[in-house]
């Protein structure tokens, strides 16, 4: 692909950054668009984060997306925070405009649409959520504004587990009550047993450990429940190969990854995205080396 001085730059930054499949996803954008742009890994360690962001300004880099460490650190070194990053305590995109930095949270919006377009009635549904990190954060947020009616939180970290937990009345006109239980067999058994959904949003399962076994026993898992796990490296976890043998409806990464990269996208360049191409890309990508046609997020 040619660059020139006028191509736009945008990227992924985090530590480590090389699993990443955003850039193949959003060049496939651009290309499919005409658009002179191109994405870009950014690989930044955890002490080069406030010069990094500081740069990127000076650099004329149009926006990045932030992945781990860095979606909560980021925050200090940015102008602006929209709604969902203040109240998820999270930001996964970043848009530079004239010399200002707004950090925002597509995650949200990316997990509630890929449970919205595979037909999930989420409305008085109870909810299993597995972690306590970010993506937890982003989830319970999404879950909550979708009406869910009960969330029970599966932690191995009280305290974080709790913050989550206590994240959902912070939503506005939410519904929804939550709870949290500590990562125990006994406490799992009976959140994914009373639950109509079962989300994993840890990284257990993620390319290049996909062998590992599934954060949830196959025998706790029932046909009518709905099974999502935001892990899109491999297509089919452990997880979700039970869920499937179990007659369960499932509901990969695959489709958050590119849903909320595909509003980072229209945040950049505000122009609509082909997510159609990216939906492609990624797919094509799933299926070879390390993937298995038969991420946590960016």
């Amino acid at each position: 692909m040619r660059v020139s001085g006028s191509t736009t730059i945008v990227g992924v930054v985090g530590w480590p950054v090389g699993h990443s499949l955003s850039p193949l996803m959003h060049n496939a954008a651009f290309e499919a668009m005409g658009l002179d742009w191109r994405y870009v890994p950014f690989a930044v360690k955890p002490d080069n984060l406030e010069r990094a962001t500081g740069s990127l300004a000076a650099l004329g880099i149009r926006g990045i997306n932030v992945i781990l460490p860095h979606k909560t650190a980021i925050i200090p070194f940015l102008d602006n925070v929209d709604e969902l990053a203040r109240l998820t305590d999270a930001v996964n995109t970043v848009v530079q405009a004239d010399g200002a930095l707004t950090g925002y949270n597509t995650d949200v919006d990316g997990f509630a649409r890929s449970l919205t377009e595979a037909g999930v009635e989420t409305q008085g549904a109870s909810a299993a959520l597995l972690g306590a990190g970010g993506a937890a954060r982003a989830v319970a947020v999404a879950l909550a504004r979708l009406k869910v009616r009960e969330i029970v939180v599966v932690g191995r970290t009280p305290k974080r587990a709790e913050g989550v937990a206590g994240l959902v009345e912070r939503v506005p006109a939410a519904e929804s009550r939550a709870s949290w239980v500590p990562w125990t067999d006994e406490h799992l058994a009976r959140a994914v047993g009373g639950a109509d959904l079962v989300v994993n949003a840890t990284s257990i399962g993620m390319y290049p450990k996909q062998d590992d076994p599934s954060p949830v026993p196959e025998d706790l898992l029932r046909p009518e429940q709905t099974v999502c796990d935001i892990v899109y490296r491999p297509l089919w976890t452990q997880l979700l190969q039970a869920a499937r043998r179990r007659g369960c409806r499932c509901v990969g990464g695959a489709k958050m990854l590119v849903y909320q990269g595909a509003l980072g996208f229209r945040l950049w360049t505000g122009q609509e995205p082909p997510v159609n191409v990216m939906e492609d890309a990624l797919a094509g990508a799933l299926g070879g080396a390390g993937g298995r046609s038969d991420d946590a997020s960016a």
